[in-house]
Protein backbone atom coordinates (compact mmCIF):
# COMPACT_ATOMS: atom_id res chain seq x y z
CA UNK A 1 0.00 0.00 0.00
CA UNK A 2 1.12 3.64 -0.72
CA UNK A 3 2.72 5.61 1.99
CA UNK A 4 0.31 8.90 2.86
CA UNK A 5 2.66 12.32 3.58
CA UNK A 6 0.57 14.83 4.22
CA UNK A 7 1.56 18.39 2.92
CA UNK A 8 0.47 21.36 4.69
CA UNK A 9 0.35 24.71 5.28
CA UNK A 10 -1.45 27.99 5.18
CA UNK A 11 -2.28 30.01 2.64
CA UNK A 12 0.89 32.05 1.00
CA UNK A 13 3.18 29.29 2.50
CA UNK A 14 4.69 27.98 -0.62
CA UNK A 15 2.92 24.63 -0.09
CA UNK A 16 1.53 24.33 -3.59
CA UNK A 17 5.08 25.07 -5.06
CA UNK A 18 6.64 22.85 -3.16
CA UNK A 19 4.03 20.12 -4.40
CA UNK A 20 4.42 21.40 -8.22
CA UNK A 21 8.24 20.31 -7.31
CA UNK A 22 7.82 17.53 -6.10
CA UNK A 23 5.65 16.36 -9.02
CA UNK A 24 8.86 17.28 -11.31
CA UNK A 25 10.62 15.01 -9.32
CA UNK A 26 7.86 12.12 -10.14
CA UNK A 27 6.04 12.04 -7.06
CA UNK A 28 2.14 11.82 -6.89
CA UNK A 29 0.09 14.67 -5.38
CA UNK A 30 -2.95 14.30 -4.39
CA UNK A 31 -4.73 17.78 -4.09
CA UNK A 32 -7.36 18.34 -2.08
CA UNK A 33 -8.67 21.62 -3.12
CA UNK A 34 -8.87 19.90 -6.64
CA UNK A 35 -10.81 17.36 -5.17
CA UNK A 36 -13.25 19.47 -3.66
CA UNK A 37 -13.63 21.51 -6.68
CA UNK A 38 -14.59 18.26 -8.34
CA UNK A 39 -17.03 17.01 -5.55
CA UNK A 40 -18.94 19.59 -4.90
CA UNK A 41 -20.26 19.35 -8.46
CA UNK A 42 -21.70 15.71 -7.76
CA UNK A 43 -25.05 15.26 -7.28
CA UNK A 44 -25.44 14.16 -3.33
CA UNK A 45 -22.86 16.61 -2.10
CA UNK A 46 -24.11 19.27 -4.29
CA UNK A 47 -27.92 19.15 -3.18
CA UNK A 48 -26.33 19.16 0.23
CA UNK A 49 -24.98 22.39 -0.14
CA UNK A 50 -27.60 23.99 -2.16
CA UNK A 51 -29.76 22.94 1.12
CA UNK A 52 -27.70 24.53 3.68
CA UNK A 53 -26.37 27.63 1.33
CA UNK A 54 -29.43 28.20 -1.18
CA UNK A 55 -29.52 27.05 -4.74
CA UNK A 56 -27.57 30.67 -5.87
CA UNK A 57 -24.40 29.47 -5.08
CA UNK A 58 -24.00 27.01 -8.21
CA UNK A 59 -24.76 28.99 -11.63
CA UNK A 60 -25.84 25.39 -14.04
CA UNK A 61 -22.69 23.40 -13.15
CA UNK A 62 -20.66 25.96 -11.74
CA UNK A 63 -19.68 26.06 -8.53
CA UNK A 64 -19.88 30.24 -7.13
CA UNK A 65 -16.70 30.13 -5.17
CA UNK A 66 -16.59 33.62 -4.18
CA UNK A 67 -20.31 33.53 -3.15
CA UNK A 68 -19.90 30.26 -0.58
CA UNK A 69 -16.52 32.03 0.37
CA UNK A 70 -18.57 35.57 1.34
CA UNK A 71 -20.78 33.77 3.21
CA UNK A 72 -18.64 31.22 5.10
CA UNK A 73 -15.81 32.63 5.65
CA UNK A 74 -17.32 35.66 7.77
CA UNK A 75 -19.66 32.78 9.68
CA UNK A 76 -17.80 30.36 11.58
CA UNK A 77 -20.67 27.72 11.95
CA UNK A 78 -21.72 27.69 8.45
CA UNK A 79 -18.61 27.16 7.82
CA UNK A 80 -18.40 24.00 10.09
CA UNK A 81 -21.53 22.32 8.59
CA UNK A 82 -20.22 23.42 5.05
CA UNK A 83 -17.30 21.19 6.37
CA UNK A 84 -19.34 18.75 7.49
CA UNK A 85 -20.06 18.14 3.79
CA UNK A 86 -17.01 18.22 2.22
CA UNK A 87 -14.54 16.51 3.77
CA UNK A 88 -16.12 13.35 4.13
CA UNK A 89 -16.34 13.00 0.76
CA UNK A 90 -12.75 14.18 0.15
CA UNK A 91 -11.55 11.31 2.63
CA UNK A 92 -13.17 8.63 1.03
CA UNK A 93 -11.76 10.32 -2.78
CA UNK A 94 -8.76 10.05 -1.18
CA UNK A 95 -8.94 6.74 0.14
CA UNK A 96 -10.22 5.35 -3.70
CA UNK A 97 -7.08 7.24 -4.93
CA UNK A 98 -4.91 5.62 -2.61
CA UNK A 99 -6.40 2.19 -2.57
CA UNK A 100 -5.20 1.99 -6.46
CA UNK A 101 -1.41 2.59 -5.69
CA UNK A 102 0.60 -0.67 -4.38
CA UNK A 103 3.80 1.52 -2.69
CA UNK A 104 5.31 4.46 -3.44
CA UNK A 105 4.82 8.00 -1.31
CA UNK A 106 1.51 9.76 -2.18
CA UNK A 107 1.63 13.85 -0.86
CA UNK A 108 -1.85 15.06 0.11
CA UNK A 109 -1.61 18.84 0.13
CA UNK A 110 -4.02 20.89 2.23
CA UNK A 111 -3.91 23.93 3.70
CA UNK A 112 -6.52 22.33 6.74
CA UNK A 113 -5.23 19.06 6.62
CA UNK A 114 -5.42 18.85 10.49
CA UNK A 115 -8.85 20.76 10.48
CA UNK A 116 -10.34 18.58 7.80
CA UNK A 117 -9.22 15.44 9.67
CA UNK A 118 -7.38 13.86 7.05
CA UNK A 119 -4.26 13.72 8.95
CA UNK A 120 -5.64 11.05 10.18
CA UNK A 121 -5.09 9.33 6.80
CA UNK A 122 -1.74 10.19 6.30
CA UNK A 123 1.49 8.03 7.78
CA UNK A 124 3.42 11.27 8.25
CA UNK A 125 2.52 15.02 8.23
CA UNK A 126 5.48 17.80 6.83
CA UNK A 127 4.49 21.22 7.27
CA UNK A 128 5.70 24.59 5.43
CA UNK A 129 6.04 27.42 7.34
CA UNK A 130 6.36 31.31 6.08
CA UNK A 131 6.25 34.59 8.42
CA UNK A 132 2.65 35.92 8.65
CA UNK A 133 3.83 39.22 6.59
CA UNK A 134 5.07 36.92 3.72
CA UNK A 135 2.24 35.04 3.36
CA UNK A 136 -0.51 38.33 3.36
CA UNK A 137 2.26 40.02 0.73
CA UNK A 138 2.18 36.80 -1.90
CA UNK A 139 -1.34 36.26 -1.61
CA UNK A 140 -2.34 39.35 -2.08
CA UNK A 141 0.08 39.68 -5.21
CA UNK A 142 -1.14 36.70 -6.23
CA UNK A 143 -4.83 36.83 -5.89
CA UNK A 144 -5.47 40.07 -6.24
CA UNK A 145 -6.73 40.21 -2.78
CA UNK A 146 -7.14 42.90 0.02
CA UNK A 147 -5.36 42.48 3.15
CA UNK A 148 -8.60 42.12 5.34
CA UNK A 149 -10.19 39.38 3.08
CA UNK A 150 -6.31 37.54 2.97
CA UNK A 151 -6.67 37.53 6.88
CA UNK A 152 -9.75 36.72 6.98
CA UNK A 153 -8.38 33.16 5.06
CA UNK A 154 -5.57 33.12 7.28
CA UNK A 155 -7.49 32.98 10.87
CA UNK A 156 -9.86 30.10 9.38
CA UNK A 157 -6.46 28.12 9.36
CA UNK A 158 -4.33 26.78 11.81
CA UNK A 159 -1.62 28.85 13.22
CA UNK A 160 2.08 28.66 12.71
CA UNK A 161 2.37 27.52 15.98
CA UNK A 162 0.09 25.16 16.14
CA UNK A 163 1.88 23.45 13.03
CA UNK A 164 5.03 23.26 14.57
CA UNK A 165 3.40 21.19 17.15
CA UNK A 166 1.87 19.01 15.53
CA UNK A 167 3.61 18.34 12.14
CA UNK A 168 6.26 15.41 11.85
CA UNK A 169 8.74 17.59 9.59
CA UNK A 170 8.89 21.30 8.93
CA UNK A 171 9.74 22.96 5.73
CA UNK A 172 10.92 26.89 7.21
CA UNK A 173 10.27 28.93 3.94
CA UNK A 174 11.88 32.21 5.50
CA UNK A 175 13.56 32.97 1.91
CA UNK A 176 16.77 32.33 2.73
CA UNK A 177 16.89 29.32 0.67
CA UNK A 178 14.71 28.66 -2.80
CA UNK A 179 12.47 26.45 -2.41
CA UNK A 180 14.07 24.04 -4.82
CA UNK A 181 16.74 23.40 -2.40
CA UNK A 182 14.01 23.07 0.42
CA UNK A 183 12.22 20.18 -1.59
CA UNK A 184 15.34 18.74 -2.68
CA UNK A 185 16.14 18.47 1.80
CA UNK A 186 12.22 17.23 2.18
CA UNK A 187 12.96 14.32 -0.11
CA UNK A 188 16.29 13.49 1.39
CA UNK A 189 14.63 13.59 5.19
CA UNK A 190 11.75 11.64 4.03
CA UNK A 191 14.08 8.93 2.97
CA UNK A 192 15.51 8.76 5.93
CA UNK A 193 12.24 9.48 8.30
CA UNK A 194 9.79 6.72 5.95
CA UNK A 195 12.68 4.19 6.23
CA UNK A 196 12.21 3.30 9.84
CA UNK A 197 8.31 3.77 9.69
Amino acid sequence: MATLIGLTGGIGSGKTTIANLLRTHGYKVYDTDSAAKRIVLTPLVRSQIEKLLGKDVYEADQYCTQKVAERVFTNPDLLKQLNAIVHPAVQNDLLLYSANENNGWIFVESAILYESGLNQLCNYVVAVIAPKKLRIERTMTRDGKTREQVMARINTQMSNCSLRKKANYIVENNEKQSLTQLTDKLIKHLHKAIGSL
